[in-house]
């Protein structure tokens, strides 16, 4: 089972979300907090697999929350609850070390697959805002066409192909079928990846992605890169 902690300080908004993880037979509440400070507390205390943090809370907002909870537990995953409106509050959590942001009216279905992402291990970014939050918060980007500097002396072809499908918001399985490899093999690409860029997270890649060019980097007019390392 996944343990879930629910911290929004809206009692209905609350109450709804906890009735939908329950719901799912692979889910459960283990704690619900009306604020931050609550939702810091009951995570030594209950033990979650994955936090959902609303932004703004009385006292102390979710953003606060989640550097506090991965301060004292760098493995926690935090999945922050924001809207389309508050742009800058997911730039604060992805700064904070939350793995992922949703919007709070996403579907019943978005809701329970990012919970299941998370508890994965994986990064969850909504391929419909991923792109523009990332580019208003990164500013101008290099042009288009050009592969970042010493990217390719750290990076396969495969490698850097494959950053730039997560950048894009894309779960390993979208990648495998994109790219026509397993799961695990994307799985082990990813986490080469990250060893080598020093990143954290997929967050962290997506926002690398962006901020060097690779995002832009060309992929071959069939689509893949072309050596299959």
């Amino acid at each position: 089972m996944i343990r879930v902690l629910v911290a929004d300080d809206q009692e209905l908004v609350r109450a709804g979300i906890v009735a939908t993880v329950n719901a799912q037979p692979d889910m459960t509440v283990v704690a619900e907090a009306p604020n931050g400070a609550q939702a810091a507390e009951s995570v030594a205390e209950t033990g979650p697999d994955v936090i959902l943090m609303d932004v703004r809370m009385p006292g102390t907002d979710g953003i606060e929350a989640t550097r506090r909870i991965l301060a004292e537990d760098p493995a926690q995953r935090v999945l922050v609850l924001t809207t389309f409106d508050e742009d800058e509050h997911v730039h604060a959590a992805l700064r904070a070390g939350a793995c992922g942001f949703l919007v709070k009216d996403a579907p019943i279905d978005e809701l329970t697959a990012a919970i299941r992402a998370a508890a994965r291990g994986d990064a969850v970014l909504s391929p419909a805002i991923t792109a523009r939050i990332v580019e208003q918060l990164l500013g101008s980007l290099p042009p288009a066409g050009q592969t970042p500097a010493g990217a390719a002396d750290v990076l396969t072809e495969r490698e850097l192909e494959i950053v730039c499908l997560v950048a894009e918001g894309l779960s390993n399985a979208e990648i495998g079928r994109t790219v026509h490899l397993s799961e695990a093999t994307i799985k082990t690409h990813v986490g080469r990846v990250l060893t080598k860029l020093g990143l954290r997270d997929r967050v962290q890649i997506a926002v690398w992605a962006h901020r060097t060019g690779t995002a832009r980097w060309p992929r071959s007019s069939s689509g893949h890169a072309g050596p299959q390392s």
